[in-house]
């Protein structure tokens, strides 16, 4: 059995530690969060140990392997003090909002051996999933165009939006993390556009955008069009099309059922969105813890690495200097492209 510990126990710890806690080879081996009673929550609904401190779950020798679910600054001081304490990783999204950081993070950890793994969950989504193995068995001829749309259902707090880096660094960096999954090659320019639609004040405050898009373009000219709204009036909006030269691949918006309704009125009538990216992509959320335990086991490789993450980090940085300078920008100018090693 692998023992996991998890790091923060916030609405998406919390929902780790959960998948941990039924999964078949897993064990919660126990919680820490700076705030002792997010962590004295999710140890009384779970059955868990708490760990007074990061340090202290990692120097654990009831500890195998670490899932970070912690405020993103601390993100690359816990990989760098797990991978110094011979721990695994499942880290959430992003990195860190610097790219200067993460950098220097990997630096630190250097070549390492372990298991480094990025909570990029749309990767396991089943209809995403399928959508790109249409692709890889050739259904849709050669790919000419990505198109993923993701709107969240409503603004988060202020606080939060204060604190995210940006859209492009904490929403948007999904979709260049997916979009680089379905291309199947490196991006090599990025142009993007924000808007402040939905709160122009919080926005303007921010310097931030909550209506964007942006174009990504391979070397081979394949392109990648994403399109981000912080409010869907509808609900969380999350699809991805493959567009090819014999056809398409859709992955859509699943429902809380299929049923539909056709009365005098109205035509086509169906259950709404599912909520927000917890309930989206709940089965995506224990595939990927599965996907860790295999991988901290050494049954099956990491699908979702370190070097993933930096690289949506870089395209988050081209997204936010396009639109800062109202032109394409070269990922080149960014940072170098893969550097590899990295697991």
């Amino acid at each position: 059995m692998t023992r996991l510990a998890v790091l923060g126990c916030g609405r998406a710890g919390l929902m780790h530690a959960g998948n941990i806690a039924a999964h078949p080879r897993a064990v919660l081996a126990g919680v820490h969060d700076i705030a002792a009673s997010a962590a004295e929550n999710a140890a009384h609904a779970l059955g868990a140990r708490i760990f007074g401190s990061a340090g202290e779950a990692l120097a654990s020798p009831d500890v195998d392997a670490v899932v970070i679910a912690s405020a993103t600054a601390t993100h690359c001081d816990y990989i760098e003090a797990a991978v110094e304490a011979g721990k695994p990783v499942l880290c959430e999204k992003p990195l860190d909002v610097s790219l200067e950081r993460v950098e220097l993070c990997r630096r630190r950890i250097g070549d390492t051996d372990l298991p480094i793994m990025l909570g990029f969950m749309r990767r396991f989504d089943a209809g995403h999933r399928a959508a790109r193995q249409a692709l890889l068995d050739g259904e849709i001829g050669e790919l000419h165009q990505v198109v993923i749309t993701s709107r969240d259902p409503c603004l988060s707090s202020d606080a939060y939006i204060e604190t995210s880096g940006g859209i492009f660094r904490d929403m948007t960096i999904h979709d260049f993390d997916l979009a680089r999954f379905m291309l199947g090659e490196e991006v090599v320019s990025v142009f993007a556009t924000g808007s402040r639609l939905v709160d122009p004040p919080l926005m303007e405050r921010c310097g931030d955008y909550d209506t964007a898009a942006a174009v990504l373009t391979t070397g081979s000219g394949k392109q990648a069009i994403i399109v981000n709204s912080r409010e869907a009036a509808y609900g969380y909006d999350q699809r991805v099309e493959l567009f090819g030269s014999r056809g398409m691949a859709l992955s859509d918006n699943p429902r809380e059922n299929a049923m539909t309704r056709h009365v005098r009125g109205a035509t086509n009538v169906s259950a709404p969105l599912l909520h927000f990216f917890v309930e989206r992509y709940r089965a995506a959320f224990v595939a990927e813890i599965r996907s860790f335990v295999d991988a901290v086991e050494g049954s099956a490789p990491v699908e979702v690495g370190f070097e993933d993450g930096r690289l949506a980090l870089v395209l988050a940085d081209a997204a936010f200097r396009s639109v800062a300078e109202g032109r394409t920008v070269a990922v080149a100018e960014i940072a170098q492209g893969p550097t590899g090693g990295l697991r």
